[in-house]
């Protein structure tokens, strides 16, 4: 499929309510919308004394926000997901859905996330999540079709979350403990991009994207997702030291949990990197991240409670 049909809806699916629940799920991506979500709330308990319904304010305004996100990106890449294999039946290039209005869902997501936030949390919070918006759709995706690097700057977007949940609870925005975990996420989405990468190289390249498989060799371009998949390990038993962790069993868990991690790493490393190689390892990094995530709330709630 090499144009966007907008005057089709598919068969299958027709107008029933179902239809529309997966339109909209899948315009706003909900598995990365709620992963966005789960970093917000570790940041909330990470920063907070005590755990009330408030708790909820920031992760439902930042989810609101992303969903606008996701959605505003479907609306500026449907010429290139029409190109691209994994993403040409997405809603707007297989025409369940008009693109204009993707646009109008996107601004009254955006509107409806602006407003939770300025009215339940703090204006430092709303900054935070506005900026995520404009750097993801303003800064990052632009860049996407320029530079094979453009990951780096935007995994920006994903080490925030956390930082606005801590906000939200009332912490400091320079305070070192959120750094780390900003910094944690910052990296983690590297190695987690270039696996995908891996994966969906040459589809990426039908999209018109310039893509680090054209720099580097496989081999080459292995080596280097290692030595990310190692960094990110590496931050994450840096945590320890900013007085985050409460009790002894997590820094075990978070030993052990990382142990395995580095295990992973060198079986991928010394793998052919077929595409079952790879993602084992890019369902281990993400699964390792989701561990670290209950591992780090779990210990904090336990010392309020």
């Amino acid at each position: 499929m090499n144009h966007i049909n907008t005057n089709i809806i598919a068969k299958e699916e027709g107008y029933s309510l179902s239809a529309y629940i997966k339109i909209f799920s899948e315009l706003i991506k909900f598995r990365i919308t709620a992963l966005v979500s789960f970093t917000t709330g570790l940041g909330y308990i990470l920063a907070a004394h005590k755990i009330s319904f408030a708790l909820f304010y920031p992760i439902i305004g930042i989810f609101l926000l992303a969903c606008a996100s996701s959605a505003l990106n479907h609306y500026q890449e449907a010429e290139t997901d029409a190109m691209m294999d994994r993403t040409k039946f997405r809603p707007i290039p297989s025409g369940r859905i008009e693109r204009a209005n993707v646009l109008y869902l996107s601004l009254i997501l955006l509107l409806a996330g602006s407003l939770f936030l300025l009215a339940e949390t703090n204006f430092l919070t709303f900054l935070i999540g506005i900026f995520t918006f404009f750097w993801y759709n303003g800064i990052y995706t632009p860049m996407k079709k320029v530079s094979a690097f453009a990951i780096i700057p935007g995994a920006l977007v994903g080490a925030l979350p956390p930082v606005a949940g801590w906000t939200a609870a009332g912490g400091n925005l320079f305070d070192s403990r959120i750094l780390i975990i900003a910094f944690y996420f910052f990296i983690w989405q590297i190695p987690h991009f270039w696996l995908l990468l891996m994966l969906y190289g040459s589809d990426y390249e039908k999209g018109g994207f310039p893509t680090l498989t054209r720099v580097f060799e496989k081999e080459q371009l292995k080596r280097i997702t290692f030595i990310w998949l190692i960094t990110n390990v590496a931050v994450a038993l840096l945590i320890p030291l900013f007085g985050i962790i409460n009790y002894g069993i997590t820094n075990f868990l978070l030993f052990g949990i990382s142990a395995i991690m580095v295990y992973a790493s060198f079986k991928f490393l010394k793998s052919p990197a077929e595409n079952k190689d790879i993602r084992n390892t890019f369902i281990g990094i993400n699964f390792y991240t989701l561990l670290l995530i209950t591992i780090l709330c779990l210990d904090k709630l336990i010392s309020i409670f």
